[in-house]
């Protein structure tokens, strides 16, 4: 099954094409200082629950490119811990499609311009807070060490925008 991303501008795009927009997108400005965030949010509706992995790769202060993957599911998912696993999972899904190789290649980008700055990091967004009110705080060990698992930095909220805003604006 081919996943499809879409944003504002385009539609039905495969990961390649993804990769070739966000690759587009550092070579423009290769002395950058970028981010690649991957998170995901949902939203439990009457008759289904809607996911959505947001991709953004952001220059910190000069702009950022971005899309989304939704993923339906036929059901009303009310356990917590089942939609919190089931949101890293698909984080985890689009994470691995950054294959060695394709990470290399963004590197590359800024390679040559990190003495004069440039930056270059990947971050996984969990919908999740630590607050002693947050009712996701007792899965935030377990969804942080499956982020770390697969190699990529966590953040959770505050710092999970991409996955808390981005994402959670097209659940409704």
């Amino acid at each position: 099954m081919e996943m499809t991303f879409q944003n504002l501008q385009e539609k039905n795009m495969t990961f390649d094409i993804v990769f070739q927009r966000i690759l587009a997108f550092m070579s423009r400005s290769p002395s950058g200082n970028y981010q690649l965030m991957i998170g995901t949010d949902s939203q439990v509706h009457s008759t289904h629950t809607k996911f959505i992995t947001g991709i953004v790769i952001m220059n910190k202060g000069k702009g950022a490119w971005a899309c989304i993957r939704k993923v339906i599911i036929p059901r009303k998912i009310l356990r917590l811990h089942e939609k919190i696993s089931y949101e890293t999972t698909l984080t985890e899904e689009v994470v691995s499609l950054f294959t060695e190789d394709r990470k290399s290649q963004l590197i590359d980008v800024v390679l040559p311009f990190v003495y004069q700055g440039a930056t270059f990091s990947i971050e996984g967004h969990i919908d999740i807070g630590a607050g002693r009110r947050n009712k996701t705080r007792e899965f935030v060990n377990e969804m942080v060490a499956r982020m770390e698992s697969i190699g990529i930095e966590p953040k959770i909220k505050p710092d999970s925008f991409v996955a808390s805003s981005y994402a959670n604006k097209y659940t409704k």
